[in-house]
């Protein structure tokens, strides 16, 4: 079992910025691929950014392409999510995710087994 705990979000203006922070437990975090994903209010769960085992590459949906920037750091069992230029269609619920396919970056929701509880992201305009 992972468990995974985000924290970072909140609320801020148009064009700010945050840091999203994920820290696992239990298993060896360098065994997973990491995503974050976003759900807005009535919508599905989106992909937003993945980063494989060792750190080496990285994915990220186009509408946050430039923006965003996600990073892990391995000894401290936590992948980061830096969010710059917001945007108020940035607003949503954010989730990070495990998954097993330590090399997997552009992943379905479903091969991601492990996610955390979600913080809340609110940008407004």
């Amino acid at each position: 079992q992972v468990q995974l705990v985000e924290s970072g979000g909140g609320l801020v203006q148009a064009g700010g910025s945050l840091r999203l922070s994920c820290a696992a437990s239990g298993r060896p975090f360098s065994n997973y691929a990491m995503g974050w994903f976003r759900q807005a209010p009535g919508e599905e769960r989106k992909f937003v950014a993945a980063i494989i085992w060792g750190g080496g590459r990285t994915a990220y949906t186009d509408s946050v392409q430039g923006r965003f920037t996600i990073s892990r750091d391995n000894a401290k069992n936590t992948v980061y999510l830096q969010m710059n230029s917001l945007k108020p269609e940035d607003t949503a619920v954010y989730y990070c995710a495990a998954s097993p396919l330590r090399a997997g970056l552009s992943l379905p929701r479903y091969k991601y087994d492990y996610w955390g509880q979600g913080t809340q992201v609110t940008v407004s305009s």
